[in-house]
């Protein structure tokens, strides 16, 4: 093979990177009696086969230029991959989320899978999936923006002032908010927005108006996203912790912290535990336990009556009533 010819020349390039040197593009082109532009696709070329061997051998490399040393060299890193397993399992969490639509879910999981797993993993993965995919049924609620998410998550990180508008549930009307926002957090097949109203006016429709708690939004409900540039400050003191909120709220219901105390006579405390994990078992006596658990918010009503008559709660007395009131309308339904 002649010694400018293309092949030679990318391997020639090639094994020059492997040794860890330098190359500039003019020196290349004068000794290959090329171009400028011919060697650039030739460091293209290796770029281009470097990023189909991550997921082969699990070490990510890549040309990059060096401006103190005029040219370029390669970067290597090893690269901490999943395993098959792991891989069939984010799949399989993801097919169970529910949050995108059919085409979105099959387009995302099929990119996770190029860059993740090599192509025969791939192929034995897509066949693992590929009934739950099948059947996979798009959610009855529009896909988030993921364009929407990223335009938070920056204000957030910036802490700027975000216009929204609003579609809400109550009444089906249009609002428009400025909020201060402060967290994401995905639950339940939707993604939401948690930010605190920064007009108090609009707080006075609330169950408490001086909830010191962020309001609650679902971002497939949000029609539009506008960042202000205006900067808030919350102290870091202050800073609301997605974390520990979605630890202690149910159905993303919001409202005030309180302390649940219930029993539970069901099969599987474990569940519970899973279900609330703030949750701590204070006493066992004879297969029932009694627990304690710190909760926002109403949704834990739903939570509580869809264990039926695994659970009776005890305290506080405010969450009994609203329970009593609650089967009492239950059974009006079925014994009028």
């Amino acid at each position: 093979m002649p010694l400018d010819s293309k092949s030679t020349r990318i391997l020639e390039l090639y094994r020059q990177f492997q040794m860890g040197k330098v190359v500039n593009k003019q020196d290349a082109a004068e000794r290959y009696g090329v171009n400028v532009r011919s060697i650039q696709r030739d460091i293209d070329s290796i770029r281009s086969f470097l990023s189909e061997q991550v997921a082969q051998n699990g070490v990510m490399q890549s040309i990059e230029y060096d401006a103190k040393e005029r040219g370029y060299k390669l970067i290597t890193q090893e690269v901490s991959h999943l395993s098959e397993g792991e891989m069939l399992a984010v799949c399989k969490i993801l097919i169970e989320s529910r949050a995108f639509s059919k085409d979105e879910m099959t387009s995302l999981l099929g990119r996770i899978l190029n860059l993740s797993v090599s192509p025969k993993d791939k192929d034995q993965i897509e066949g693992y999936i590929s009934n739950e995919l099948f059947h996979y049924t798009d959610p009855a609620h529009p896909s988030a923006n993921t364009n929407f998410l990223w335009e938070v998550a920056q204000a957030i990180k910036e802490k700027h002032i975000l216009e929204i508008t609003y579609s809400r549930l109550k009444g089906k009307e249009t609002v428009v908010r400025k909020i201060e926002p402060v967290g994401i957090l995905f639950s339940e097949y939707y993604f939401y927005l948690m930010g605190f109203i920064v007009d108090p006016e609009k707080r006075k429709d609330f169950d408490k108006e001086d909830d010191p708690f962020p309001t609650i939004y679902r971002i497939d409900r949000i029609q539009s996203v506008k960042d202000t540039n205006e900067k808030f400050v919350i102290p870091y003191k202050d800073r609301f912790k997605e974390g520990e909120y979605k630890n202690r709220v149910q159905f993303m219901y919001g409202g005030e912290l309180q302390q649940v105390e219930f029993k539970y006579y069901g099969p599987s405390i474990e569940a519970v535990l899973d279900k609330l994990p703030m949750a701590k078992v204070v006493e066992e006596k004879e297969g029932v336990y009694t627990v304690k658990a710190e909760t926002f918010g109403k949704g834990i009503l739903m939570w509580l009556l869809s264990q039926g008559h695994h659970i009776k709660v005890i305290s506080p007395k405010c969450l009994v009533e609203e329970i009593k009131e609650e089967v009492g309308r239950v059974y009006s339904h079925y014994f009028k």
